[in-house]
């Protein structure tokens, strides 16, 4: 069998390098095509997965010319990639390639961890097309619940699960003072589609985390997506990508304003605090917060309940021993 994939996010890349491994291994062909995002690029060059970047720039999303480029530019290369690939089952997030697949009646699978109502306008542009959308129980697909392929678990699961990861401390001692309990910060950019008027942890936010960690006496290792003022440069996490999970492993705790991450946390039984404006509305981090206890999520409008909520968890005892036994009830569900 014939598998395209197409991957829009480093964590697309994660959720199905084990089920590549998998289909070529059991001689299905797979062609893997990617775009520009953060350091999707860089996790596939240091694997053996073969890949194209079809779309090495990045496009300004504010630029209507730059926006039909980018249309006709993705339309040339599907067409392209399906009449000479000619594929059974294409994977992928893209309503384009959707539309082109239902034109050439192949089977197209989108796999999501989000609702429907968070990601409402790509929805909208990809679900009529798709034959079948595979996501876990707990997301809401509203009128598109009918395609969709459920199971009892978490897209990250497929790759932090202990079947499937182990973290190694001698890993990252070149890069982490391990001798030291630290904090990591993720900081997203929060400019997709769907991130319309969310905001996340901005520099005033930043700056007194900074200072309450080391008050405590915590590392502070800072990853982040934008691009920071100088002052910031010390506290950079400078890290092969593919390590990530490892630091974010044995880290005490997580602030960040990413999904992704603090979903990845709670996959570790790792601690984390996510502080933007999607907390309350994502049907997976709800489950994973009022279900295990595994993460919180706190808007922006609430900083004083960010900080309580960071002290409260420090002052947890025994407070990496706990989140392991709710990490261990989620993974006994799941």
């Amino acid at each position: 069998m014939k598998i395209l994939i197409q991957l829009g996010h480093p964590a697309q890349f994660h959720f199905l390098k084990n089920a590549i491994s998998i289909w070529e291994h059991s001689r299905h062909t797979v062609r893997v095509l990617i775009k520009s995002k953060d350091v999707l690029e860089t996790l596939l060059a240091k694997t053996e997965i073969d890949y194209v970047n079809f779309e090495p720039k990045t496009y300004n999303k504010n630029s209507r010319l730059d926006m039909l480029c980018m249309l006709v530019s993705r339309t040339t290369t599907f067409l392209k990639q399906i009449l000479t690939f000619k594929p059974d089952i294409v994977i992928s997030p893209d309503p384009i390639l959707a539309r082109i697949c239902k034109l050439f009646k192949i089977n197209f699978i989108a796999a999501f961890d989000d609702d429907y109502a968070v990601i409402k306008r790509l929805s909208d542009l990809l679900l009529p097309h798709t034959n079948h959308v595979l996501a876990p129980r707990i997301c809401d697909f509203s009128l598109w619940q009918h395609k969709k392929i459920e199971y009892e678990g978490y897209m990250k699961l497929a790759y932090l699960h202990p079947n499937r990861f182990t973290p190694i401390l001698e890993q990252i001692k070149q890069f982490i003072n391990t001798a030291k309990p630290y904090i990591v910060i993720r900081l997203v950019v929060l400019n997709a589609h769907h991130d319309n008027g969310i905001k996340g942890i901005n520099d005033e936010i930043l700056d007194k985390l900074i200072s309450k960690a080391e008050s405590l006496n915590y590392e502070v290792y800072l990853s982040s997506e934008k691009k920071l003022s100088d002052k910031y440069s010390k506290y950079h996490l400078s890290i092969p990508a593919e390590k990530i999970h490892n630091v974010m492993a044995f880290a005490s705790l997580l602030i960040c304003d990413s999904q992704s991450m603090a979903v990845e946390a709670a996959m570790l039984g790792v601690p984390s605090v996510r502080f933007n404006d999607f907390a309350g509305r994502i049907g997976v981090l709800e489950e994973l917060e009022h279900k295990y206890g595994l993460t919180y999520g706190i808007k922006t409008s609430q900083p004083d309940l960010l900080f309580a909520k960071i002290e409260e968890l420090i002052d947890t005892p025994n407070l990496r021993d706990e989140f392991q036994r709710r990490r261990q009830k989620m993974l006994a569900d799941k």
